[in-house]
């Protein structure tokens, strides 16, 4: 549940995850149960967003996958695929040299901190005359090394492709869909790869528990996302940012034996 209520929210689903587990008595979940609930974050998107995903199919199947940028559907496919790239890239030297120590709470803490502030200032600056048929593949390029940014927890992959595509200009509730819809093929990559483990490795309890999750995130990823589409029509990322700066601040405090918690 916890997954499916951050992942679009601009606060860090992945640094949320971690920090559970280490203020609770709850075990660390793991990275198989991680990549689990993002793909029951990515159903909802694709149930949400249902128009758009099927104007990309039949655009994309129209034009062949020959790219081309004259019709929407096969527009947004490429741009998607291309943004997809650079975190692919990173994810996979992550997962060659290991990602355990990026789950440290004094790294968290920071980029919670630090990338909060860097929203706030592109949602301040940024203008809000763009929308997704208007990036280019510089802009995708440009947002997919962002998104690559975000395989380190506290960064928030929602939060920093957003905060992209607000200094390029994008409008608020474009630039939350073009972060919902770049997360799909990144995501279910990384959840086919993880399963294909699993499976290889007989685990077939820790697959069933991660199906399990799949279902609670499905749920209120539902809700987080008519919530943050709601709120983006009328109004800006600010209590997100403050949200991010309180907590940020209060781990590092923690982190750093300035605070007992």
């Amino acid at each position: 549940m916890l997954q499916g209520l951050t992942e679009f929210l601009p606060v860090s689903s992945s640094g949320h995850l971690v920090l559970f587990s280490k203020f609770t008595t709850f075990p660390d979940q793991g990275l198989a149960m991680d990549v689990a609930v993002h793909l029951g974050s990515i159903l909802a998107v694709i149930i949400y967003f249902w128009e758009d995903v099927w104007k990309v199919i039949t655009g994309v199947l129209k034009t062949k996958f020959i790219p081309s940028f004259k019709n929407y559907g096969s527009r947004v496919f490429w741009l998607i695929f291309i943004g997809s790239i650079p975190a692919g890239v990173f994810g996979f030297f992550l997962t060659r040299y290991g990602t355990e120590w990026l789950r440290d709470t004094r790294i968290i803490g920071w980029n919670i901190l630090g990338f909060g502030i860097l929203l706030y200032i592109a949602d301040k600056l940024g203008m809000t005359i763009r929308k997704i048929e208007h990036l280019t593949v510089t802009d995708a390029i440009i947002i997919g090394i962002a998104q690559a940014f975000a395989l380190i927890p506290g960064t928030s992959r929602s939060g920093i492709t957003i905060t992209m595509s607000r200094f390029l200009g994008m409008e608020r509730k474009e630039a939350a869909k073009f972060s919902m819809l770049l997360a799909i093929p990144t995501i279910c990559a990384a959840g086919f790869l993880t399963g294909y483990d699993l499976y290889n490795d007989g685990d077939l309890a820790s697959l069933i528990y991660a199906i399990d999750g799949i279902t609670y995130s499905f749920i209120s990823s539902i809700i987080a996302i008519y919530l943050i589409m709601w709120w983006l029509g009328k109004s800006t990322f600010l209590p997100f940012v403050i949200y991010r700066i309180i907590l940020g601040v209060l781990l590092l405090l923690h982190s750093y034996e300035y605070l007992n918690f």
